[in-house]
């Protein structure tokens, strides 16, 4: 499969038309078309189901689509990289989860724009299976991670802060009016957490002889949409404390008390772009002299 085709084929899928796509890359419909047919022969597949007025991608061209795009995005990241320049510029890819620290890393990146303006930055926001699985295929750069992490496979910088455990609980329920929440008080309740076992394993510590009596309504990878389910009355939230609010929910901390530590973290081995480079070397000053200076 050459690049250029892919381009092709990502062009049509997007319009879903292959007249559209022709003139946006100032082909002719017959050479289109023949790219196309020959992109299918080479793969052994069927890539659309084609219509009188648009076409529509089968399972293979999903798929196709979703590997060219990381393909095209990768090829063209690299290129920048490669470009020669004594100013520090391109593209740096950071993955986090919806977590208190990401503040403090969005301060870090602040203070390295003002040093190198030229850097952009591109931000993916999942859970950390997601965001270890898209460093591992070199989407991703680095990512900030809650511990425990695999420190066989990854570099870490350790982080200033630490991301506080509690429950999410609607605010007409008993346990809203708690300074504290205990593993007694959670017994025989529907519990909502995350589906990451490492986390899940957290919170069976932390119930210690009542974790034969944790009762689980519900699980998923994205903290915001299991507050809904919260919110809706399906049980009550265990999770780290979100940087965000979500109404008609009040956050209530664990006794005793639960934290978790976070991590920048890229894969070992790594040869990065200058700016990538350039910015792991000043975000471990930075943290060196927050570290050294607290507050």
């Amino acid at each position: 499969m050459e690049l250029r085709t892919l381009k092709y084929f990502l062009t049509v899928a997007r319009e879903e038309n292959i007249t559209r796509a022709a003139a946006l890359l100032h082909l002719t419909q017959p050479t289109l078309s023949r790219q196309l047919i020959q992109l299918e022969g080479e793969l052994g597949v069927k890539l659309f189901r084609r219509s009188q007025h648009h076409i529509v991608l089968t399972d293979a061209g999903m798929l196709l689509r979703r590997r060219a795009q990381e393909i095209v995005d990768l090829a063209e990241r690299t290129a920048q990289e490669l470009q020669p320049g004594e100013e520090i510029a391109g593209k740096i890819s950071i993955g986090s989860g919806d977590l208190r620290s990401m503040s403090f890393l969005a301060e870090l990146m602040g203070a390295f724009q003002r040093t190198y303006p030229q850097v952009r930055y591109e931000l993916y926001s999942g859970d950390s299976d997601g965001i270890k699985e898209r460093i591992e295929r070199g989407l991703l750069d680095l990512g900030l991670l809650v511990e425990p992490v695999e420190i066989s496979r990854y570099e870490i910088l350790r982080l200033p802060v630490r991301e506080r455990w509690g429950v999410f609980v609607r605010e007409d329920s008993p346990l809203a009016a708690r300074e504290r929440v205990t593993p007694e008080d959670l017994v025989n309740v529907p519990l909502i957490f995350s589906a990451r076992e490492r986390m899940q394993q957290e919170i069976v510590r932390w119930f210690g002889p009542w974790a034969e009596q944790i009762r689980l309504a519900a699980s998923g990878n994205l903290p915001y949409n299991l507050t809904q389910l919260c919110r809706q009355g399906m049980g009550v939230f265990l999770s780290i404390e979100l940087d965000q609010s979500c109404p008609g929910v009040r956050f209530v901390p664990l006794s005793p008390a639960l934290e978790s530590g976070t991590v920048l973290a890229w894969k070992k081995t790594e040869t990065f772009s200058p700016a990538t480079d350039a910015f792991l070397q000043f975000a471990q000053k930075y943290v060196g002299r927050m570290t050294d200076h607290p507050g």
